[in-house]
């Protein structure tokens, strides 16, 4: 199997360095999971403090779960189960024994909330708390970025821009709003959902953790097509602000939603079908076009819309 294509970007840049240090050793990599035989999917994601949150932003039950839920996620965007979940902890050697217990807490809140369980992990010490989750489940039919064809709906699940805008609050020296507070600090992946997709016609799915500006490109890249997003459509969180608050729900990340190709048409009966079955609400966004990249439109006009990048 040969590695999905990523987007352009210093972080992408590495990753794709690493693939070819790995040559034959690292075929496959690039998707949301891995996937091994009999449908298991597997994937790990680091949470690092100062990068990913701020002590003063979270309770460390807080970041214990949010650390999890994150890396569930990956989970979600294949369509696949959560089963079994492990965590490498890294902290500071003079942090207090409780409050990492806290954490711990957290994760197995987090994990429980899924049905899955805590299966093993690691402690060590080092300059700051770092969580690296690395989590296992199932799919009977693994959704990968690279089924999207043109002439498909393109969606996403649920709304963005809260995440970002507890984000910027914070940044800014403010206090931010309940709502954008609960989107940052306790995320819910879509396992329900990404199940549901996946059995009812997903040719292509995603996680929203690095935002719809970025994350849509890798789908695009690696589905060989283009996509164009109609930034007024996307469903925008209430707790978002600013002047253009369409155009900050499609930059921000870690909404952990997911952004979804369907066959055209489908959309607004895959919706009614999805919230009926327990799920959030699925919106179309934009469409699958031949070519290659992604158009973000207002108006027939094109929106230059930059996403995030842990290296930039």
């Amino acid at each position: 199997m040969t590695a999905t294509p990523l987007a352009p970007g210093p972080e992408f840049d590495r990753i794709r360095a690493f693939a070819a240090a790995l040559g034959t050793a690292g075929a496959g990599l690039g998707d949301d999971c891995a996937v091994l035989g009999d449908g298991w999917c597997v994937s790990t994601d680091a949470t690092v403090e100062g990068i990913h949150f701020r002590r003063g932003w979270l309770a460390p039950e807080e970041i214990g779960w949010r650390a999890t839920m994150a890396a569930l996620s990956d989970l979600a965007a294949m369509g696949a189960t959560a089963e079994a979940v492990l965590v490498a902890m890294v902290a500071p050697v003079e942090e207090p024994a409780a409050a990492l217990t806290a954490v711990m807490a957290g994760v197995g809140a987090a994990v429980g909330e899924v049905g899955a369980r805590v299966v093993g992990g690691d402690l060590n010490g080092g300059p700051v708390l770092m969580l690296t989750v690395t989590v296992l489940g199932r799919a009977e039919r693994p959704v990968y970025r690279r089924g999207a064809r043109p002439g498909e709906d393109l969606c996403v699940t649920g709304t963005l821009g809260g995440a970002r805008a507890a984000w910027r609050a914070w940044d800014g020296g403010a206090i931010p709003s309940a709502a954008a507070r609960i989107r940052f600090a306790r995320p819910w992946p879509r396992i329900r959902e990404g199940q549901w997709l996946a059995g009812h016609g997903a040719t292509a799915m995603i996680d929203l953790s690095d935002g719809l500006a970025g994350d849509a490109r890798h789908l695009a890249l690696a589905s060989g097509v283009g996509l164009e997003i109609e930034v007024d459509l996307v469903p925008t969180d209430p707790s978002v602000g600013g002047a253009d608050p369409a155009v900050e729900a499609t930059i921000g990340g870690e909404d952990y939603e997911l952004l979804v190709t369907l066959p055209a048409g489908g959309a607004d009966r895959s919706s009614r079908e999805l919230v009926a079955h327990g799920g959030v609400a699925l919106t179309r966004i934009g469409r699958v076009v031949e070519g290659s990249g992604v158009r973000f439109l207002r108006g027939g006009e094109e929106l230059a819309v930059r996403g995030f990048d842990h290296f930039r």
